[in-house]
């Protein structure tokens, strides 16, 4: 009796052809982001969110406990950095190459507030203000551009509502967030050609320790409010709660921030306001200055011929 063994061995063997070890599907490398000002408020909220969501993120603070606190969470590597100090910046260009993950996005989120009347604050209070807030994105954008070219990446800077409105006393802020609105648009000019996106996250208020810092600056620097012009309005300023706890946390901003990183297509400005009231200010100045820059020039448009402008750009938009 002649056997088949050929049907029995392919029989035999299937089980163990269909137990054989599959390749290990490769996991998508980390892509790694720099946040600036990351002990607390925005910064903080963002590197959480950041880490929890796949990114490897280089998380800079100034103070040891801060960056203790840093260095603790998964996926995070905290680094010191001040954004007003060169040298700082360079050593912190350097631990990014080392690590060997390259740099995917950028996020200048440090920043100070100097509050006080124009016609009064010092020379000394704008610089501080500009060199935090205006020289120290340049500085890092300048410094990591290379990296960021190399990896087609993204430039995110957190500007403001206040880089669209003003207010009393917040003319050192205010002008130093309507330069991020100038960086965040000539900066995406100039990066396009390298595949380079850029954009600018405007929050309003939220809870942050931005304000308690300023008033602790001024009070250290012995500020009493006595012979201004503006003393009453600047006591009021002072004594007014800075800890900010009545706002919400931040988390929209830093959801902002996750889809400015996770998008195709990024938007150049993600305005983030916790209510109706904030998003209404801040559109209604942005038109006002539209309307007035349009009122009696030899060029004017009428109503209709503004409004098909609008209609057009909201076009773009969809």
């Amino acid at each position: 009796m002649k056997l088949r063994t050929a049907p029995l061995l392919a029989a035999l063997a299937f089980p163990l052809l269909a137990q054989a070890p599959t390749e290990p599907t490769p996991q998508k490398p980390q892509r790694a982001v720099l946040v600036t000002g990351a002990s607390t408020g925005i910064g903080r909220k963002t590197t959480e969110v950041l880490a929890q969501n796949g990114f490897f993120v280089y998380a800079t603070a100034r103070k040891d406990d801060d960056l203790k606190a840093l260095a603790a969470l998964p996926n995070v590597q905290a680094l010191r950095l001040d954004v007003t100090k060169q040298d700082q910046i360079d050593a912190a260009v350097k631990t990014v190459q080392e690590g060997g993950r390259g740099l995917f996005a950028l996020i200048n989120n440090a920043g100070v507030a100097v509050l006080a009347p124009l016609i009064e604050v010092s020379e000394r209070d704008l610089a501080f203000q500009m060199d935090a807030n205006v020289y120290g994105p340049y500085r890092m954008t300048k410094a990591f551009a290379p990296l960021l070219i190399e990896s087609k990446g993204r430039v995110l800077t957190t500007g403001s509502i206040s880089g669209i409105v003003t207010w009393p006393m917040g003319g050192p802020y205010t002008m130093s967030k309507h330069a991020v609105e100038a960086f965040t648009d000539t900066l995406a000019a100039e990066l396009q050609p390298f595949g380079v996106q850029v954009s600018v996250v405007e929050p309003g208020n939220y809870r942050s320790e931005i304000m308690a810092n300023m008033k602790e600056r001024l009070v250290q620097g012995g500020y009493g409010g006595a012979g201004s012009r503006y003393q009453k309005q600047l006591d009021r300023l002072l004594t007014q709660p800075m800890h900010r706890e009545q706002y919400r946390e931040p988390d929209d901003v830093a959801a902002a921030y996750l889809s400015a990183l996770e998008d195709a297509t990024p938007k150049r400005r993600y305005m983030v306001v916790p209510d109706q009231r904030e998003a209404e200010l801040t559109i209604r100045a942005a038109i006002a200055r539209v309307v007035q820059l349009n009122a009696e020039q030899a060029f004017a448009y009428d109503r209709d011929a503004l409004v098909k402008l609008l209609d057009e750009e909201l076009r773009k938009q969809q």
